[in-house]
């Protein structure tokens, strides 16, 4: 573990070569069920972390533009609510929308800590350095991790914090993980902090659907690029144009599945596993579930993790919705 420190701002790598599951491990696990899958962690390398940026910028997608718009509205008022100094963002990319908390954090006078998390070290570095610039009373303590293995690492709070996971992540967990993952960020609150929840809210289907299926094939190239990055780190022969890009709404599950269909029978081999895998023509490999919510299926899971809705953010038109949630209190 590498641990570097730059006056106000320090940079924690619990994330080394070998301590986690890796591209290969999932792989290996996940191409050998009858059922193939592939934990969508890895559709986000370079290539598909600039594709997903250019998904935030299609007409047909709303989630990122929406949560925004929310932030923009409410922010001063989750601060006022929970009284915030510090803040724990789970997956933090460029930290775009958490400045606007921050921002209202400065106004109030609460600035204290902020402390990013991902397992990009470049975005870590990168965006812990520019808000360390942008707010010089702020404290930054950079963590590249796995948000879902390397949570000890977050330090204590000295002070009321928000625990973020935006973006509509928290769907991307099955609801057994989902609930798990929710105790655990439990334990990251203190006596007195909040956690705040991007969630994207069961709507008519077609608007789900459209979202990642946007006429200009964006969402198809970033699911495609996945066997790029299965090729390129694993010494593989996808034929990339012999899958197509498949994604539907389960009504059933209310979630989102993002598939790849083989448009041929076909083997695959993966020299660094010594694997060769088979497809039949029209054999689907899923590659992303998005679950959606209404409230009563997220009051459900917060529940089952000892938390409790305090206050509900959305959006005039009910796309989207940033939900505060603290320990249950005794009733």
């Amino acid at each position: 573990m590498t641990f570097t420190s730059d006056g106000r701002v320090v940079i924690e790598r619990p994330l080394e070569d070998g301590d986690d599951r890796t591209l290969a491990d999932d792989v290996l696990d996940g191409l050998t069920h009858h059922f193939k899958d592939l934990p969508p962690k890895h559709l986000y390398d370079t290539v598909g972390a600039e594709l997903f940026d250019l998904i935030c910028e299609q007409p047909e997608y709303y989630p990122t533009r929406t949560e925004r718009a929310i932030l923009e509205q409410n922010a001063a008022a989750m601060i006022e609510l929970t009284g915030a100094t510090e803040i724990v963002e789970l997956g933090s990319g460029t930290a775009a929308k958490t400045r606007l908390l921050l921002e209202a954090m400065a106004d109030a006078g609460h600035l204290d800590l902020y402390v990013p998390v991902d397992v990009t070290e470049s975005m870590v570095r990168a965006s812990a350095s520019a808000i360390a610039t942008e707010f010089p009373s702020l404290n930054v303590h950079g963590i590249v991790g796995d948000f879902e293995r390397h949570l000890d690492h977050i330090p204590k709070p000295r002070g009321p914090r928000i625990v973020m996971v935006l973006g509509g992540t928290i769907g991307n967990l099955t609801q057994g993980k989902r609930r798990r993952f929710l105790r655990s960020l439990s334990k990251l609150l203190g006596d007195d902090g909040f956690l705040l929840i991007g969630t994207d809210l069961v709507k008519e289907p077609a608007v789900i659907e459209a979202a990642y299926n946007d006429a200009a094939g964006v969402t198809a190239a970033f699911n495609l690029n996945v066997l790029t990055v299965i090729n390129r780190e694993l010494n593989a022969d996808f034929d990339v144009a012999a899958f197509e890009h498949v994604s539907f709404f389960d009504r059933q599950r209310e979630w989102i599945e993002m598939r790849l269909r083989a448009l041929r029978p076909m083997r695959v081999r993966i020299a660094d596993l010594d694997l060769t895998v088979s497809f039949a023509a029209g054999e689907e490999m899923r590659t992303e579930i998005s679950t959606k919510f209404t409230p009563a299926r997220l009051e459900s899971d917060l529940a089952a993790a000892g938390l409790e809705p305090a206050a509900r953010y959305t959006d005039p038109e009910e796309l989207y919705a940033l939900t505060l949630a603290r320990a249950r209190t005794a009733r």
